[in-house]
């Protein structure tokens, strides 16, 4: 048996086959994605859900219908196209003039929703689609077998990728499409009816994922599941070829997709995380976008020294006097007697959840609210703050309190290089880096020993408070994690008013002005992101305790989609509107707990609503009603 490096040639060649498929489906997806945020500025979340709704479209088209895959890989995409078309026109259109993160979290929830919707009807077993007669079978190579369908898919996914370059290239189309790209304005005086162009463009990538989907039915099963699992490695990939660029989407998927299918050769436990790592070391070495910036602030400072001084002998003095507002002191001494009351009328286990959740959504708001940051990998700070608490409790035999102490340091840690690596790229760049290198810490966790793989840290004891009182009791136990909270809560209130608050503040409404007025802008954020990072953390850590467990649901993705939608519900930017989401957002997982997948589509309900009726939140609504600060 011939070899290459000590490997069989053909397992070599299965390995690099199966890398060119994946590649040639990250290729398409990344396509369609890099397509719709050049041109609309939007990450479309729902493009998984999108792909998935392909595949299923052709599946229900050949059950019920008797409609085969040759007709699907023209009826499926038209169909889908058609759905997106609905989805731009009555939904994310009314988003392009506000900030572009509201784009991410709508269509996210209609990721969710079109999930829930099909995981109830459907359940989350995969349905098979046969391979078509006209494709069956394999050809000899000579060095291995290539199963005719898989080359077919690997051809296909070339031809559509070089097609939609050339067009955007190399035509009069793609030069239109460029220039709304760049100046959609001066296109639309010029007599271009852009909004349509728009319109066509989002359905064009709808249709474009669900073709994708019809290729990738006979391959993988068809199940609510299969754009979720694979659109954080694409979202990685448009972020490794460049945002916006059709040319690197491509060559990236392939590329990296054969990357992937070689590591599982030399070293399979990494080749989940391989590609997250080409992106780290992208991101290492592309120049960050605030670097002009920081050199026009080194011009600036000398001159900018005594308006600083200024600045924060004000917010000094304002700090010496404001502390709690008027408004504030009654919602604090309100929230303190709702956390003294309610464990006589509700199950003491379920408040601190709440509290839990409460701490986590509001360091996510530290970040999001009051610097401008959206982390959507903030679960990763949550999670490691769980796994580190509760292998300190049972294995090393902790107490509690440095158990959970240990676990906010281990967030905080993560946060200094989380931080580095993201706190310079601008908006959705920050989003999508902070949302990969979440996942790639989701793997880590997947497969490292420590952790417990799926099964996760189990009957981690509650221990004895300094090793003198018993957590076990509820009552006991409730003390503490009321106090943890509260001690969470002054701290984010201390820091936002605080002169370093009011820096954060001017940062999120016009970094620029704050750069040229001396203020060392990225060293401010990411000393913001260790904090949040932190006080994550030590809310990961405390439900640990309080549950005795830690598993893969605290480090994964839903838990960071959690912490966001908490914050919209109940107002993003204000102090007391996490506690009031994480209340509402617990309560409704709680009463839905036997629904299944009817508490992905509230999630999803919700996120659509808040982002199209009130962005404000709960409690942002109540502060402008009442113009009182909250």
């Amino acid at each position: 048996m011939s070899t290459i490096f000590g490997i069989p040639t053909s397992l070599l060649s299965a390995q690099l086959l199966i890398g060119l498929i994946n590649g040639a489906f990250y290729a398409l997806l990344s396509l369609g994605l890099a397509v719709i945020f050049g041109m609309l500025g939007i990450v479309n979340f729902a493009h998984g859900a999108l792909f998935m709704l392909g595949a299923f479209v052709s599946w229900m088209m050949l059950e019920y219908l008797g409609i085969g895959y040759w007709w699907a890989l023209l009826l499926s995409p038209i169909i889908v196209g058609a759905y997106g078309l609905l989805l731009e026109r009555t939904m994310i259109r009314r988003l392009y003039a506000i900030d572009h993160v509201y784009g991410l979290l709508l269509t996210y929830g209609i990721a969710l929703v079109m999930q829930g919707l099909f995981r109830n009807i459907y359940g989350s077993s995969g349905l098979a689609y046969s391979i078509p007669d006209a494709l069956q079978g394999s050809v000899n190579l000579g060095f291995m077998y290539l199963p005719i369908y898989r080359g077919w898919v690997v051809l296909v996914a070339l031809i559509v990728c070089g097609a939609i370059w050339y067009l955007i290239d190399r035509t009069p189309l793609g030069a239109k499409l460029t220039a709304a790209m760049e100046n959609a304005p001066l296109l639309q005086a010029l007599g271009v009816d852009v909004p349509r162009m728009i319109s066509l463009t989002y359905a064009g990538g709808a249709a474009l994922a669900a073709f994708v989907g019809v290729l990738a039915a006979p391959i993988y099963s068809v199940n609510p599941n299969m754009g979720e699992n694979l659109m954080i490695t694409v979202f990685a990939i448009v972020v490794i070829g460049g945002m916006g660029s059709i040319l690197g989407s491509i060559l990236a998927g392939v590329s990296l997709g054969v990357l992937e299918g070689l590591a599982k050769i030399f070293y399979p436990q990494g080749s989940v995380t391989v590609i997250f790592l080409v992106m780290a070391g992208v991101l290492l070495t592309r120049p960050a976008a605030g670097a002009s910036e920081q050199s026009l602030a080194q011009s600036l400072r000398s001159g900018a020294a005594r308006a600083q001084r200024r600045i924060v002998s004000v917010c000094t003095s304002i700090e010496q006097w404001i502390g709690f507002s008027s408004s504030e002191r009654a919602a604090f001494a309100i929230m303190l007697a709702t956390i003294a009351i309610l464990p006589f009328f509700i199950y003491p286990v379920f408040l601190m959840k709440v509290m839990c959740f409460a701490l986590f959504a509001c360091s996510f708001n530290l970040l999001a609210g009051y610097v401008g940051l959206m982390s959507f990998g903030h679960a990763a700070f949550f999670g490691i703050g769980a796994y580190v608490a509760a292998h300190a409790a049972k294995v090393w035999g902790l107490t509690p309190e440095l158990a959970i102490a240990i676990g906010g340091l281990a967030g905080g840690v993560l946060g200094v290089g989380f931080g580095w690596l993201a706190i310079q790229r601008p908006g959705m760049l920050f989003a999508m880096i902070t949302l990969a290198l979440a996942q790639m810490l989701y793997f880590f966790c997947l497969q490292a020993d420590f952790t417990g793989g799926e099964d996760g840290i189990q009957r981690v004891p509650r221990g004895k408070l300094l090793g003198l009182v018993s957590l076990e009791n509820n009552a006991s136990l409730y003390v503490l994690v009321a106090l943890i909270f509260l001690a969470g809560f002054l701290t984010i209130h201390r820091t936002v008013h605080s002169p370093f608050g009011q820096v954060l503040k001017s940062i999120r409404d016009n970094e620029s002005r704050a750069t040229s007025l001396g203020f060392r802008t990225t060293d401010h954020k990411l000393i913001a992101f260790v904090l949040a990072s932190f006080l994550a953390g030590v809310a990961g850590a405390t439900k640990a305790i309080v549950f005795g467990l830690a598993t893969l649901t605290d480090v994964g993705f839903t838990a960071s989609g959690e912490a966001v939608l908490m914050t919209i519900m109940g107002g993003l930017g204000t102090l007391f509107g996490p506690v009031v989401g994480a209340l509402l957002l617990t309560s409704i997982e709680s009463y839905l707990a036997t629904a299944g997948a009817w508490v992905s589509m509230a999630h999803g309900l919700t996120f659509i609503l808040c982002v199209l009726l009130f962005r404000s939140g709960i409690v942002g609504e109540i502060a402008k009603r009442w113009k009182v600060g909250l």
